[in-house]
């Protein structure tokens, strides 16, 4: 039989050798460094207003503040959401207020581009997606659960500030995006 000691030794190797799961990047949350595809669609670089191909940050993006959906193919509360969240897209469209000042993109997290381009086809999804097939962009973010939405307002110098996030559904596109742009100072 082992002693008391001992029992305490494996406790403690144990206790720290448990993975950590660091809280989601949340309101008050500098963006953390993320890189994302370069969309393959001249229309989607145009609505983002990125002004080279390639790779880029959420700060890059021409915008006062990007609304981004964390969303998985595979999550049903993701698909279940996918009309609500087209509806938000087409009011940024349709509101001359929004217009330029406000883009919004989703990130499919352990999604390949394939099964990106099947979320998009299956749910008509029109605002650009991009694939996180191996969960970098996730991790960085704190590992959210999905749908998770962030409002993230841009600064000059390519500063990049979340104001907003929530776990889960919305209820209406317009209050969304209102408490959005309330909670990053906008009217």
């Amino acid at each position: 039989m082992r002693g008391p000691l001992f029992m305490l030794i494996v406790a403690s190797v144990l206790l720290v050798s448990m993975p950590v799961h660091a809280e989601p990047v949340g309101a008050g949350d500098p963006l953390p460094a993320i890189s994302l595809t370069g969309p393959e669609v001249e229309a989607q670089r145009t609505y983002l207003g990125l002004k080279k191909d390639g790779p880029f940050n959420p700060a890059d993006i021409s915008a006062e503040l990007v609304i981004v959906e964390i969303f998985s193919m595979y999550c049903p509360h993701c698909q279940r959401e996918a009309p609500k969240v087209n509806q938000l897209y087409q009011l940024l469209l349709d509101t001359p207020r929004l217009g330029n000042r406000v883009k919004l993109i989703g990130i499919g997290v352990g999604n390949s581009p394939m099964e990106v381009d099947f979320f998009r086809d299956t749910y008509e999804v029109r605002f650009p997606l991009f694939p996180d097939g191996d969960f970098a962009i996730h991790k960085a973010l704190g590992e959210p659960r999905t749908p998770y939405f962030m409002g993230i307002k841009l600064g000059p110098g390519g500063k990049a500030d979340v104001v907003y996030a929530k776990l889960g559904e919305f209820a209406d596109p317009a209050r969304f995006v209102d408490e959005v742009m309330a909670k990053a100072g906008m009217k």
